[in-house]
């Protein structure tokens, strides 16, 4: 008789993306915090808030209170460490031109995974939990560029949100094939990765208005 538990492997897998995806997050909002020559409070307070509000968020709307982030030591220790690491060895990461870009895209891609499954668990139904996945993965690091000074990524043109709705979408429809979990988690979050990093690499943008913006 097999001793996995579907209900178990979900959870564990969501907690693994959340503590990756919080990870990677924070790194680079206490890189953006080096950048923006912050104290190591700041650093921290940044990585802390790019790492934990698409999650936060996330389990306020649907109703997991309190908070992973509030319930679980490893969620606060977590971009605690990664804001410590980077405020002590941003030379060596700052050297690389594009490394807050691709920290942040991995950041969205997993949690655009683990916001939509959390999601289906808690009853929503594919659109949503697809939307609400979305909302995870650009949560964080829009509290970071405004706490940063900086308009969110998110609108300034770049292909961001629509890669973390993606990546949602294909976890939600691998969840209702009856696809594996970690094999769902892994597609969807590849096909967001993917996109974001083909979107920086080619300079792909999504629609703006046409024409002067005076009205």
């Amino acid at each position: 008789m097999s001793t996995s538990d579907p209900s178990s492997t979900l959870a564990a897998t969501l907690v693994v993306l959340d503590l990756l995806g919080i990870f990677v997050f924070a790194i680079s909002g206490a890189l953006v915090a080096v950048r923006k020559d912050l104290d190591v409070f700041g650093v921290i307070v940044l990585a802390g808030v790019t790492g934990l509000g698409g999650g936060f968020l996330r389990d306020v709307l649907i109703g997991a209170v309190p908070p992973a982030a509030l319930a679980d030591w490893r969620y606060l220790l977590v971009p605690l460490a990664a804001g410590l690491v980077t405020f002590v060895h941003h030379p060596a990461l700052g050297r690389m031109e594009r490394l807050v870009t691709v920290f942040d895209a991995f950041g969205l891609s997993l949690f655009c995974v683990a916001g939509a499954l959390k999601a289906l668990d808690y009853g929503l139904g594919p659109l949503p939990a697809a939307l609400l996945g979305m909302a995870t993965g650009v949560g964080g690091g829009m509290v970071r560029d405004v706490l940063a000074g900086r308009v969110p990524v998110v609108f300034r043109g770049e292909l961001y949100a629509i890669p973390a709705l993606a990546g949602g979408a294909v976890s939600v429809v691998g969840v209702r094939a009856d696809l594996p979990t970690v094999a769902v988690s892994v597609a969807g979050a590849a096909v967001c990765l993917a996109w974001r990093l083909l979107a920086v690499w080619r300079g792909w943008q999504a629609p703006l208005p046409r024409g002067s913006a005076s009205v």
